[in-house]
C-alpha cells in the first residue's frame, strides 16, 4: 500500500548511490595511439616528399646537357682566390704526428706542399713563432718552402709572432718577405750543441760507468766522463759546417753576401725594429700586415680572402702547446732528456 501510494504521488525514489571510480586506463592509450598516428602520417608524408625531391633532382640532372654544369653557369661553384695562414708555433722538432696542431716537421712540410698545390692558393703565409728546433726539422721545413716555391712560383710571406728566433728565423729565410712586429724578438743566428757532464755527482754517490766501444770517438759527447780535446775539436768542427750552412740561408734570402751576414750572426737577438734596421726584416706590422703583403704579391690587393689552416679549437691546441714548449711542462720534460742535439735554436728562455 505504502509503494502505491508513493507512486500515486509522483515522488521520485533516491537516487541510488554511484560505483566507486576507480583508474581510467582507456583513456590515456587512446591519446597515445592518436598521436603515434600522427606521427606516422607525418613520417610517410616528409618520405613522399623526399622521393618526390630526389626524383625531381635525378631528372633535371639527365637532362641537363653533358658538357655544362652549373658550377660554370652560375659561378657558384668555383672556388675563390685566396692566401692560406700556416702556423709554426713553438720548438721545431722532427716529428709526424697525427695531431693536427703539432708542429712536427714533417706535417708542416705536408702542409706546405698541399696548399702550394691548390689552385684557389695564390700565397702562403708562414704565421712563425718559435725558438727554432733541430736542425734536420728546421731545414725540412725550409726546403719544402723552397720547392714549393720552384715549383709553384707562388711568393711566400713569413710573419713573426712574439718570438722568431734561431731556426724560426733560417724558414723564415726561405720566404720572399718577412714581417715582424717592433718588439718581436729574432735573430739567435747560429748553432748550437748541448752537453751536461755529471762526472763528478757520479763519483760522490759511488757510481761509475763504462762504455765498450767499436772506436774512441763512438761515445763522444758522454755525460759521464770530461771530453778530450780532440772531441772538443771534433764537435766545433760539426758545429762550424752547420753554422756556415745557416749562413749560407740567410745570405741568398736576404741577397746579402756571407761577410754581410756573418757581422749579424754571432748568436745575438734582435728586436723587430732592430732587425729591419739590419735588413733582416722587410716591414713592421702584424698578421694582417703580412697577409696584405701576400695578397699584393699574389695580385690579389690588400685584404684577401684567408684560408685558415686549420679550425679555431686546433688552433687554441696549438697555442697552449705553444706556451707549454716556451715556459711550461714541455721545457722540463726536454731537459729530463739529456741526449745531445745540434740545434739551431734558441735556448735564452
Amino acid at each position: 500500500m505504502e509503494e502505491q501510494n508513493n507512486s500515486g504521488t509522483g515522488a521520485v525514489p533516491p537516487a541510488a548511490p554511484p560505483p566507486a571510480q576507480g583508474p581510467a586506463p582507456a583513456a590515456a592509450p587512446r591519446g597515445a595511439a592518436l598521436w603515434l598516428k600522427v606521427i606516422a602520417v607525418l613520417y610517410a608524408l616528409s618520405l613522399v616528399a623526399a622521393f618526390a625531391v630526389i626524383n625531381k633532382a635525378d631528372a633535371a640532372r639527365k637532362s641537363r646537357p653533358k658538357d655544362m654544369e652549373l658550377s660554370k653557369l652560375t659561378g657558384l661553384g668555383q672556388k675563390k682566390d685566396a692566401v692560406a695562414v700556416i702556423p709554426i708555433y713553438g720548438a721545431i722538432s722532427q716529428g709526424n704526428s697525427s695531431r693536427s696542431w703539432d708542429h712536427g716537421s714533417q706535417q708542416t712540410a705536408k702542409r706546405i706542399k698541399t696548399l702550394a698545390a691548390k689552385k684557389e692558393v695564390k700565397a702562403i703565409v708562414l704565421d712563425i713563432n718559435s725558438p727554432g728546433g733541430s736542425v734536420g726539422a728546421v731545414q725540412e721545413i725550409y726546403s719544402a718552402v723552397l720547392r714549393a716555391k720552384a715549383e709553384t712560383k707562388k711568393p711566400f710571406i713569413a710573419r713573426f709572432g712574439e718570438v722568431s728566433a734561431s731556426g724560426g728565423y733560417y724558414v723564415a729565410a726561405a720566404c720572399d718577405q718577412i714581417v715582424a712586429h717592433p718588439g718581436t724578438i729574432t735573430g739567435s743566428i747560429g748553432v748550437i750543441f748541448g752537453l751536461s757532464n755529471i762526472e763528478g755527482l757520479m763519483k760522490k754517490i759511488g757510481l761509475k760507468s763504462e762504455a765498450i766501444k767499436s772506436g774512441k770517438h763512438k761515445d763522444i759527447g758522454s755525460m759521464t766522463r770530461e771530453m778530450t780535446p780532440e772531441e772538443r775539436k771534433l764537435l766545433q768542427a760539426m758545429i762550424d759546417d752547420s753554422y756556415e750552412q745557416f749562413v749560407a740561408a740567410v745570405a741568398q734570402g736576404r741577397k746579402m753576401t756571407p761577410e754581410q751576414v756573418k757581422v749579424l750572426a754571432d748568436g745575438r737577438i734582435y728586436t723587430g725594429r732592430q732587425a729591419k734596421e739590419n735588413g733582416l726584416v722587410d716591414k713592421l706590422g702584424d698578421l694582417q700586415d703580412a697577409v696584405d703583403a701576400a695578397g699584393e704579391a699574389a695580385k690579389l690587393g690588400k685584404n684577401p680572402r684567408v684560408l685558415s689552416d686549420g679550425d679555431p679549437l686546433e688552433n687554441l691546441f696549438s697555442l697552449l702547446d705553444t706556451k707549454l714548449s716556451f715556459f711550461g711542462t714541455k721545457a722540463v720534460t726536454e731537459a729530463l732528456d739529456a741526449s745531445p742535439r745540434l740545434e739551431y735554436r734558441w735556448t735564452g728562455r
